[in-house]
C-alpha cells in the first residue's frame, strides 16, 4: 500500500465532518518559544528546571517560586507572533473545518492568531491568567507581574493565599472539564491530526489512540518519533510551518 501523501490527508480533511487537531510545544517553536523535550528543548537544555514545573516543591519552596514567577516575567509568549502553522488552523477553523483544537501549550498563540476561543481546549491551562491556590480567585498575569518590583512572590489580593500561573503544574490534575471536552472532541474526530507533540504526556496522548479507536485517521505532524506513530494512517517529519500551511490550504482549495 502506497504511503499516504499531504494531498491525501487533505482529502481525508475535506470530507469529513468532524476534524480535531492535538497541537504540543513543537507548533509554537517558529514563533520563539522553546519546547521541552527536543533536542533545543528546555528540560534538554535545562533538566533541573523540569524541578520548578512540581506543584509541591512550588507550594513548599517561596525560593522556587520566587524563581518561577521571574521565569513568567520573562516568558517568551509575551512577545510571540502567531506562525504559519497557527494562522492556517485558524482559517480551517474559521472555513468551519475543525471542530476543536486541543493543545498542551499554554501560551494563546490559537486564539491570537484567530481560532475561535470556544474551539480552543488548553488542557494544560494558560500563562495569561494567574489563579489563587487557596480562594481561587483568577487575575490577569499582567496585574501579577507588575506587583514583582515591590514583591518577589506576590500573594493573593483576596485572601493572601499563594498564586501561581493558571497552568498545571507536575503533580495537580488536569481539570475535568476540560479533559471531558477534550475526550469528546476525540471521539466524534473522523480525522485526529497531531502537530508538534511528543504524545509522551498522559492522558493527553492517549486521546490519540481514543479516536483510532472511535474509527477516526490519526494524522502525525512532528520531526521527532513519537509512540503512536504505529498506529497513524499518515505521520509527517517535515517542518510544522511548511506541512500545516501546505495542508490547510490543499483543503481549503478542495472545499471552496
Amino acid at each position: 500500500m502506497a504511503t499516504p501523501t499531504l494531498a491525501d490527508v487533505a482529502g481525508w480533511l475535506s470530507e469529513a465532518e468532524h476534524v480535531t487537531v492535538l497541537t504540543g510545544a513543537g507548533i509554537s517553536t517558529e514563533s520563539g518559544i522553546p519546547d521541552f523535550r527536543g533536542p533545543q528543548g528546555v528540560w534538554t537544555t535545562n533538566p533541573g528546571a523540569a524541578a520548578l514545573f512540581d506543584i509541591d516543591t512550588y507550594l513548599a519552596d517561596a525560593d522556587v517560586r520566587r524563581q518561577v514567577w521571574q521565569l513568567r516575567r520573562s516568558h517568551p509568549a509575551w512577545t510571540a507572533e502567531p506562525n504559519a502553522a497557527h494562522r492556517a488552523l485558524a482559517d480551517l477553523s474559521r472555513a468551519g473545518r475543525l471542530d476543536a483544537v486541543i493543545t498542551q501549550n499554554i501560551d494563546g498563540l490559537h486564539q491570537r492568531a484567530g481560532t475561535e476561543p470556544d474551539r480552543v481546549i488548553e488542557v494544560h491551562g494558560t500563562i495569561h491568567w494567574v489563579v489563587c491556590l487557596s480562594c481561587g480567585l483568577r487575575t490577569r498575569t499582567p496585574e501579577v507581574l507588575e506587583r514583582l518590583a515591590e514583591e518577589s512572590d506576590p500573594p493573593c489580593l483576596a485572601c493572601g493565599g499563594i498564586q501561581k500561573a493558571d497552568t498545571i503544574s507536575f503533580g495537580q490534575r488536569l481539570r475535568p472539564e476540560v479533559l471531558e471536552a477534550a475526550v469528546d472532541a476525540a471521539e466524534r474526530a473522523e480525522v485526529f491530526v497531531a502537530v508538534g507533540t511528543s504524545l509522551t504526556v498522559q492522558p493527553v496522548a492517549g486521546l490519540c489512540e481514543l479516536a483510532a479507536e472511535n474509527g477516526a485517521r490519526l494524522v502525525i505532524v512532528n520531526a521527532q518519533p513519537t509512540p503512536y506513530d504505529a498506529l497513524a494512517a499518515a505521520a509527517f517529519t517535515e517542518p510544522i510551518g511548511q506541512v500545516v500551511p501546505e495542508l490547510a490550504a490543499k483543503v481549503l482549495a478542495a472545499t471552496r
